[in-house]
């Protein structure tokens, strides 16, 4: 199976999730910059995941009140 890579399916959404990505970053104290950030550790690269997740699963549950 050929790797689909971090395509974006909805290229009008880039925008805001590079903005929500940047701010999740800060919010865990991770310096990313625009464009390559492969000098990161995975566990920064995964706090920033992971705040985005939490995020969102607080975003979802404040909607279902």
């Amino acid at each position: 199976m050929a790797s689909r890579g971090n395509r974006v399916l909805v290229p009008q959404a880039k925008a805001g999730l590079d903005r929500f990505k940047m701010e999740a970053a800060r919010e865990v104290g991770v310096n990313l910059k625009e464009g390559y950030n492969g000098d990161l550790t995975s566990r920064e690269n995964g706090s920033v995941g992971g705040q985005m997740v939490k995020k969102m699963v607080e975003a979802y549950e404040k909607g279902l009140q």
